[in-house]
């Protein structure tokens, strides 16, 4: 029998890029001696973390397999085609760089970044709706808020003063989670009572404070291995030259910047351990590992994260489930054990 591994996850946001992290944790949920006890999530990632939590609630690792796969089908996965299938029309062999190019040049995705830069989703006044609330209020918040199965954190920015805000517990509301994934320039911002600040805030994406924060994983009582799923590139060869591509990297940019602070920070709490500067008991030995792939995600942009289309977003399941595969194979006995990323080398 294998060894029983407790784990942490960190669920990155990035649109429809997040169907990624559903394929890797629908194979993590398969492996009956992986325990995952906590997660952190934004935008995407929260909305994942809230499939796993209510499904998982409800009918144990299945339960959660089962949520996760209807959310998806609900955000447009299993629908012919996807929500514009006309963007299609000229594409010989699908994959995801043809899709990218594609969509990126659609009529759609091009009206999209023009209209981005001249008006906001509060010029349509009362017609504005926001498309994820029908989605989001289906989920059982009962189960959202039930101790078990993994623990969960919501981040989200406040407008006020830019400081992340971390929902848990009863605090996990439908008003939380679009909270989470509210891009500024797609919806109006999530404005709601909040019991912490005793105010009426407003908010914002957590992907610019925190995407997602890791620091409600250090408590003690919590594994000590911190598994980041990452869909946002790190690194890009290309220098961006045209308008979109800009837009693109510069979104990559910050919403990889809050992460790569605090990732930056256990290396620093790392050497002082190393070092004897203090001990382990003072300061928690955070192991980092990531789950990524930067080849497919490098074809995508910013216009896929906003289009959820059905080829791509079941590509997007397969390469995540591909990629959680490799990393079980190569790193399940470094679990519990030793950092499979070198931050050190990272940041040096």
């Amino acid at each position: 029998m294998a060894e029983k591994k407790r784990i942490n996850l960190a669920l990155q946001g990035g649109g429809a890029h997040g169907a990624y992290t559903w394929g890797v944790l629908d194979r993590l949920l398969e492996d009956e001696d992986l325990e995952i006890a906590a997660m952190s999530g934004t935008s995407a990632g929260a909305m994942n973390g809230a499939a796993l939590k209510a499904g998982w609630v409800k009918g144990g690792r299945e339960g959660a397999r089962a949520e996760l796969d209807w959310f998806w089908a609900q955000m447009g996965a299993v629908k012919e085609g996807g929500l514009w299938p006309w963007m299609m029309a000229g594409v010989p062999v699908p994959g995801s760089m043809d899709i990218g190019r594609a969509m990126e040049m659609s009529y759609a995705g091009t009206i999209s970044d023009m209209l981005a830069l001249v008006t906001t989703p509060y010029a349509l006044g009362p017609f504005y709706r926001n498309p994820l609330r029908k989605i989001v209020e289906q989920f059982d918040f009962t189960a959202v808020h039930d101790g078990e199965g993994p623990e969960l954190f919501v981040c989200a920015t406040k407008v006020r003063d830019g400081k992340i805000r971390v929902f848990s517990g009863p605090e996990l509301t439908t008003e939380a989670l679009l909270a989470s994934a509210c891009l500024p320039t797609v919806f109006t911002a999530v404005e709601f009572f909040d019991e912490r600040s005793g105010r009426m805030e407003a908010f914002w994406d957590g992907g610019f404070s925190g995407n997602p924060a890791l620091f409600p994983l250090y408590r003690q009582d919590l594994p000590d291995d911190i598994m980041v799923i990452n869909i946002n590139p790190l690194e890009r060869d290309e220098v961006p030259m045209l308008p979109n591509q800009i837009q693109n990297r510069i979104n990559e940019i910050s919403f990889n910047s809050s992460l790569l602070r605090e990732m930056r920070a256990i290396e620093f709490v790392q050497r002082l351990i190393e070092e004897g500067k203090v001990t382990e008991g003072q300061m928690k030995r955070v192991l980092v590992h990531m789950v990524s792939d930067d080849k497919i995600m490098l074809d995508l942009s910013m216009v896929t994260k906003m289009f959820p289309n059905a080829y791509l977003l079941n590509a997007l399941k397969a390469a995540g489930r591909a990629s959680a595969e490799t990393f079980l194979a190569e790193h399940r006995d470094d679990l519990n054990k030793v950092s499979t990323v070198n931050l050190r080398e990272m940041f040096n």
